[in-house]
């Protein structure tokens, strides 16, 4: 099988989507598909280069304006540039992961080539709200844009997926009528494995990565406004002797630190700043629990990884965070906005070992329900069943 996935977002971007992104290429190309990701440059020149597997088409990319690390596809020339590379490839199936530049452009060049369309939706307005300023007043009026544009563009798929129900949901709501299949984004659950030496471990790793040896609660993600990271502050304050770290760039770090000192834990939360690919799943088992104060999740990646750590886990009841928490199980929702539930549900997890590391196993034993390979075997199937419907509609198209 060939495919070409079509992403406005891949490494070295930092965000949810570019990882599932790289996850699936990698994966897909080690069960044997021809895997071709086409996608913005990272330097702005365009280029193509194999990394692990996996061919990548760089398109030639201007800075966005909206974001520092985020580069935007030159839109002159790119439907040229994806004629040529789909006559060239002639995939089975294109798969594309977003609605913008790339995403659209290459949805429209493949109908106008006969090749299927197989989209994942990652999207939700508030992701772009902070980044391009959008007044408060505004927003409502913005949002209902966003989602007619999303719905025009995603109505020229044959199949269309989301990772969670929450999230096939929400498209529903917002006057998607199509046919919307929840897909796990999946998780490595060898790579992301609980400590096996429990608190012994943690103290050896906090040592290697300059924490001191407290509690510790955990976030991992981009420093945005979005993220809502001064919740997790503003809890950590109101928990004697426990540490926030804080894993992840963003352009909110500053204010972040202002929000530390203004409380007066500028000594207990912990900026890491980006770790390593190598080193992330060691981050994860330094910790006691997992805090996450986001309402714009459509599954959440990092939360996935905690799980599969082992660690429990203390989230916004909001999108779909809840799908992740059985509360009193493996963990605990609080209220968006309400710091002091925050407060008072982690230093509940964290106030007795035994309870916490039963929490923990019951996370992992979630998170065994998303395993990547199935989430690769699913789309692989999805791949091959559009295929084949574009072969019978060819071979029906050419009989009438």
């Amino acid at each position: 099988m060939r495919l070409l996935i079509g992403t406005d977002t891949y490494p070295p971007d930092v965000n949810g989507a570019a990882y599932f992104t790289a996850r699936l290429a990698r994966g897909l190309a080690e069960r044997g598909v021809s895997v071709h990701v086409v996608c913005p440059s990272s330097g702005g020149r365009p280029y193509v280069a194999e990394r692990d597997g996996v061919v990548e088409h760089r398109l030639r990319s201007m800075p966005s304006l909206a974001h520092e690390s985020v580069r935007l596809t030159v839109p002159a020339g790119a439907r040229g540039h994806l004629d040529r590379l789909l006559s060239r490839l002639r995939p089975d199936a294109v798969h594309v992961q977003n609605h913008f530049i790339v995403g659209r452009t290459l949805t429209r060049a493949a109908r106008d080539h006969g090749v299927p369309v197989v989209a994942t939706n990652h999207f939700m307005p508030e992701n772009l709200f902070d980044y391009l300023r959008v007044p408060d007043s505004l927003r409502p009026h913005a949002a209902r844009l966003a989602w007619w544009d999303l719905r025009t563009v995603l109505s020229d798929a044959e199949h269309v997926t989301t990772p969670t129900p929450a999230a096939a949901r929400l498209l529903r709501e917002q006057g998607f009528t199509r046919t919307v299949e929840p897909v796990s984004c999946g998780i490595d659950l060898v790579r992301f494995s609980p400590s096996r030496a429990g608190a012994p471990e943690r103290r050896r790793l906090r040592a290697r990565l300059g924490l001191p040896d407290r509690r510790t609660m955990l976030f991992v993600g981009r420093l945005d406004e979005e993220k809502r990271v001064e919740e997790l502050i503003r809890a950590v304050a109101r928990i004697p002797d426990l540490q926030l770290a804080l894993v992840g760039k963003g352009g909110g770090r500053r204010r972040l630190e202002a929000v530390a000192a203004a409380e007066g834990v500028a000594d207990r939360v912990v900026f890491l700043g980006f770790v390593s690919h190598a080193d992330l799943p060691d981050v994860y088992r330094c910790a006691d629990v997992f805090t996450i104060a986001s309402i714009a999740e459509l599954q959440s990646i990092a939360t996935l990884e905690a799980m599969a750590s082992g660690l429990p886990v203390v989230a916004a009841d909001a999108m779909a965070l809840p799908h992740l928490v059985e509360v009193g199980r493996n963990g605990y929702l609080f209220p968006p906005g309400d710091h002091e539930a925050l407060a008072l549900r982690v230093a509940d997890v964290v106030a007795d070992e035994d309870r916490r590391s039963r929490m923990g196993e019951r996370s992992r034993a979630m998170a065994e329900r998303h395993r990547l390979a199935d989430s690769l075997e699913r789309f692989e199937r999805i791949y091959r069943d559009a295929a084949r419907g574009a072969v019978i509609g060819a071979a029906a198209g050419s009989a009438g």
